[in-house]
């Protein structure tokens, strides 16, 4: 691992201009955000040493180092999934090398779909906690102490503090911002009405793969079309709050 970590970091290094503060990977139908970042390199990600390749519609595949909000910033526009047959260390790879370019702060986006009945369909949810539905773990294996610690405390995983700032934003524009737990789940395939019930009954608010609503009464036919279709729809309003967030 460390070895991958260091031949990547030498790779980007040694072409880049700038050290990112804030790391953004940016998710299904949301990749429009990169026109407001000054683009400064762009690394497709066929060519960077060890990254995998995204093959999923609506996820780009290149990295982009740039300038927003007066910050400096590195964006995955496109990202990797466990459906697509890369491991978890495979998939967490670019999360590893982004702190090992020297971010401070990650920003994560996805579309989902609502199983907390009180939702609708295009709500905007600041994730709080997560439950991990995917039968594994990106630390299972050899422990790099360079990396992290073996075993993390997950009890604050998402920063109070910038939820906080997440909703005050959001209040200050008038945007219907939720909150809630996030479950994760490996797909490909779109939930069942049982694994809806299911995943709120263990207390979720909204699950990945879906980006409808897995409310008894309002679950219909679903496709990859209309989950980006989904998420562009919000991505103005997504672009906003992201933006104002790392400004501060």
């Amino acid at each position: 691992m460390l070895r991958k970590i260091k031949e990547t970091i030498e790779y980007l290094e040694s072409r880049i201009s700038l050290k990112p503060e804030v790391g953004i990977i940016l998710g299904t139908g949301l990749g429009g955000l990169v026109n407001e970042i000054d683009i400064q390199h762009t690394f497709p990600y066929e060519d960077i040493p060890n990254f995998p390749v995204s093959t999923v519609a609506g996820h780009h595949g290149q990295l982009i180092f740039g300038t927003m909000g007066g910050k400096n910033i590195v964006a995955m526009q496109g990202r990797f999934h466990y459906y697509e047959g890369y491991s978890m260390q495979e998939i967490s790879f670019p999360v590893v090398v982004m702190k090992f370019l020297g971010i401070e702060l990650l920003v994560l986006s996805n579309a989902s779909g609502g199983v907390n009945p009180d939702f609708e369909v295009g709500d905007i949810m600041v994730i709080t906690d997560h439950i991990n539905l995917m039968k594994d773990n990106p630390l299972i294996g050899k422990n790099e102490d360079a990396v992290g610690t073996r075993f993390p405390d997950m009890g604050n995983a998402y920063d109070s503090a910038l939820v906080d700032k997440a909703l005050g934003i959001a209040g200050k524009y008038g945007i219907k911002l939720q909150q809630g737990v996030y479950a994760a789940v490996s797909g490909p395939t779109y939930e069942t009405p049982a694994e809806y019930r299911y995943i709120r009954t263990i207390g979720a608010d909204a699950v990945g793969m879906n980006s409808d609503l897995g409310v008894p009464g309002k679950i219909v036919e679903i496709t990859h079309k209309h989950v980006i279709d989904a998420a562009s729809a919000v991505e103005p309003v997504m672009t906003r709050i992201i933006r104002e967030m790392i400004e501060g």
